[in-house]
């Protein structure tokens, strides 16, 4: 029997980043769902405060080196990848020296929102779905977590949906309480469109914020998760009355096992 395929999408994972709800989620829950017998890639970004040395990063030549084109400016896609020994779990990191090396993950030491965190999540988003094409390995089931990973639905249901690789998978969103409140770049939807999304078809991206984000990528996904206790009010309400599959908060150690049956579920509905 083949197993099922699960690729995460996560903007945290422990011990690379510190320990918070989300990096915990993103350690245990791939773990978990490989010993259900699923086999699992994770992805998430090489933030600069990930020290390399320490947890063994190394660059993968045969995933590099492809430019990914933003805001009319080429930027050098970097994939490096660790291992969870205890887990006997892959990280795969998405690289780029102009988005990832400064020591910080979405604010500056003083604690000011970062103006190029639009074409972070860009790339982050284009690159995940990149390297999993050189890969060419087709997900069932494509998790994405946080709002940093919020544009990989777009990216699969706008502009890769003819692509074969991903076009019978199921794709579960989880909402955290990660928000934020400034507003992304100004050209922030222009971006989007050299991307190649319609400008007909811009979902809530005209908003330019977290709440847009996460309407965009509920409006997009096939299933959300609710993975911590208090969210946004707005985008809760929003996903209840998407009409969406919804698993709400789990707590605990029934987390993993809520989450498997979630997905055995969306993948009977394949068959």
């Amino acid at each position: 029997m083949v197993k099922p395929k699960v690729l995460y999408v996560t903007q945290e994972v422990k011990p690379y980043l510190p320990s918070t709800h989300m990096s915990t989620i993103g350690r245990q829950l791939p773990q978990a769902i490989q010993e259900s017998k699923k086999e699992i890639r994770v992805f998430m970004p090489r933030f600069g405060l990930i020290n390399e040395r320490r947890n063994q990063l190394h660059e993968v030549i045969r995933l590099s080196g492809m430019n990914l084109i933003i805001n009319d400016m080429d930027h050098p896609l970097i994939i490096k990848v660790a291992s969870i020994q205890s887990a006997r779990m892959q990280v795969y990191f998405i690289d780029n020296e102009d988005y990832f090396h400064r020591k910080f993950v979405f604010r500056s030491k003083k604690g000011e929102f970062f103006p190029d965190n639009d074409e972070r999540a860009i790339f982050y988003a284009r690159g995940v779905i990149e390297t999993v094409k050189k890969l060419s390995w087709a997900p069932d089931i494509i998790h994405v977590h946080g709002w940093f990973g919020s544009l990989v639905p777009m990216y699969l249901r706008r502009i890769f949906q003819d692509n074969p690789l991903f076009s019978d998978s199921k794709i579960v969103f989880s909402i955290y309480n990660d928000g934020f409140d400034e507003k992304l770049d100004d050209v922030f939807v222009e971006k989007l469109q050299h991307e190649g999304l319609d400008p007909n078809d811009m979902l809530y991206y005209n908003d330019k914020s977290y709440v847009g984000m996460m309407k965009s990528a509920i409006d997009l996904c096939d299933a959300v998760i609710f993975s911590e206790a208090d969210l946004n009010a707005e985008v809760e309400e929003y996903a209840r009355e998407s009409g969406k599959e919804i698993l709400d908060y789990v707590e605990g150690d029934d987390c993993a096992k809520a989450y498997n049956n979630f997905y055995d579920g969306l993948l009977e509905e394949k068959e």
